[in-house]
Formats: structure tokens, sequence, C-alpha cells
């Protein structure tokens, strides 16, 4: 992922705020109290919605999604801007991310980019690997092969990437192996080529909130039976309704499946809340890990509970642009 940009070249880079953690972390609260801190200097400021859940229109409740109070005045893109039937790849949201962007430069705004979904964040800021389309005989020859024989053959045919996957990484080993199989370049290969990145182009002033991990998982138990109070089950129950794939991101976000269960008899509703409640605590750890490690040394990690005045951010933006 992109380093936090250099003074270089400072009236060509145009500022871009980051807020980014886990679930549950306060991240949309901060991005609104920034933006206010920005438009109380002067400069109009929008938030830009970066996490995958929130993207879907079907899942106001049960993605947090911001409502007008909590919007505090500032102006959301993103949010709720996908119909659940239409899946948002990490592409299909960078591209739309890239262009929101660009329209608020050219408006001499800035954007105030939030969320938790890492990868669309390293895919705006980094670009896209230009893999060509799967041929389809290999495609279907490559998912049919039992995990042993495909992991034998990964090893032979690319063994960097045997090297960096887990023997039972089912999906990315299929995925590295059919690439190379169809393009005759490892996925190694093709991410060296990324394209479309604008990591490079704007001056970005990141922050990554990493709260206390107890703190952090008590705050997403007693969010989840928030939810299911303010009509989750509800939000589930038009989802239903509409008959969608169940393999869709829609439907399998956490809280649809423990939800859909309980609609259908086979969990009650205490094993629902506990399934829902340890989903989402399973999630914020995944996120909580990747946040550490991922993202560039350089860019702040900070426990939200700290920042009584985020004056600082402000500074970061006005050094940036």
């Amino acid at each position: 992922m992109s380093k936090t940009n250099s003074p270089e070249n400072p009236a060509v880079r145009k500022p871009v705020a980051l807020i980014a953690g886990p679930t549950a972390s306060g991240k949309s609260d901060l991005a609104v109290r920034l933006a206010q801190q920005v438009e109380a200097g002067g400069r109009r400021a929008v938030v830009i919605n970066a996490d995958s859940a929130q993207v879907y229109a079907d899942l106001k409740v049960l993605s947090a999604r911001p409502d007008e109070t909590e919007m505090g005045g500032i102006e959301h893109r993103l949010f709720g801007a996908w119909d659940g039937a239409e899946p948002c790849s990490a592409a299909d949201w960078a591209a739309a991310a890239r262009r929101e962007i660009e329209a608020l430069h050219d408006e001499d705004a800035v954007p105030v980019l939030v969320g938790g979904t890492g990868l669309y964040m390293r895919t705006l800021l980094e670009g896209i690997a230009p893999v060509p389309a799967i041929e389809p005989v290999i495609r279907e020859q490559v998912r049919n092969m039992p995990q042993a024989d495909a992991r034998a053959a990964l090893e032979r045919e690319d063994p960097g990437a045997a090297a960096r996957l887990a023997p039972a990484d089912a999906s990315r080993t299929t995925r590295a192996l059919e690439v190379v199989r169809s393009t005759g370049l490892t996925l190694t290969d093709w991410q060296a080529r990324k394209e479309g990145g604008i990591g490079d182009t704007v001056n970005l002033a990141p922050l990554i909130l990493l709260p206390d991990r107890e703190w952090l998982y008590e705050r997403c138990d007693r969010r989840f039976e928030f939810m299911l109070e303010r009509g989750a089950i509800e939000e589930v129950e038009a989802l239903l309704e509409r008959g969608l794939d169940p393999a869709l991101p829609v439907m399998r976000a956490i809280g649809v499946p423990e939800i859909s269960a309980m609609l259908k008899g086979e969990l009650g509703r205490p094993q629902a809340i506990a399934a829902g409640q340890q989903a989402t605590r399973q999630y914020a750890k995944r996120q909580y890990t990747w946040f550490r490690h991922q993202p560039p040394e350089d860019w702040p990690r900070v426990d939200n509970k700290s920042i009584a005045d985020i004056s600082f951010l402000v500074s970061l933006l006005r050094e940036s642009g």
C-alpha cells in the first residue's frame, strides 16, 4: 500500500484524508468530526465510504450506515450506492471513489475516506493488476480439481505463490493456478503491472484506529443487539423476499446468515444473537490484524479513545495541500 506522500510538488498533489480501522472502532464519528473541523476552517469536506458492507442499499442497519444525525451536516457519498443484486468488487468501488475524489478536487474540496475494507483502499491507492479474463475451459478444469491436486500443481507451476499460501487455502490456490495456466504469467507478475492507483498523485493524510481489543469486542457485542432492536430483522426479511443468490456479498454480510437462520427456525433468537456477535468479533479481529500489519509503517496508528482533539489531523491536511 502506498506510503504517506512526501511534500514534493505540494501545489500539484491535492489532499485526501483516510480514516481506517476495524468495525465498531469509531471511524465514522471521527471522519465527521474531521470534516466539520475542515469546514470550520473555510474549506468544504465530503466523507466517502470505503466499507464493503455500507456500499449496499439493502444493509442500512446491519452495516451501521450513519443516519442524518450521525452525518453531522457533512455530505456523505458511496453509502448505499449499490443494489444488493449487483456485487461491488474492489475494482468497482475504486473506480467510483476515484471519480468522486477527482470531482471534489476540481471543486477544491477535501475527500475524507472512511472504512474498514483494506482491499478497497489498497486497490484505490495502488491500482489493480490487469489480469485478463480466465479461459473458461481452464477455469472449469482448475475449479474441479481436488485441493491436494491443485496445491501440488501450484507448487510446480508457481512455486512463489505456493510458498505464500497456506496448503488449505483453496480459493487463493485456485486463483493463482488458473491465472498462471490461462495467461502464462504468475499473479506476482501481474501485480507488478498494477495500474489506476491514485497513491502517487495525491497527498494522503492517513490515520488507523486500533483501540483496545476488549473495548472493541464489547462494542461489537452491544452493537449487534442494538441492530436487532433497530430493524435488522426486517432488513433481512426484505432481503430474503427478493430471492437473491445466497452467494452474493450482500447475503453473506455479517448478520444476514445468522438472522436468516433465526427467521427460518434454525436458530432461536439468543443463539442467533450469540452467532452474530461471534461473527462480528471474528471479523473485527481479522480487520485489526490487517490494519496493524499491512499498511505502511509511517501511517499513524492510534487508540481512538485517546483522541480528544483531532486538530493534528487537520494540520496533516493543511501540510498536504
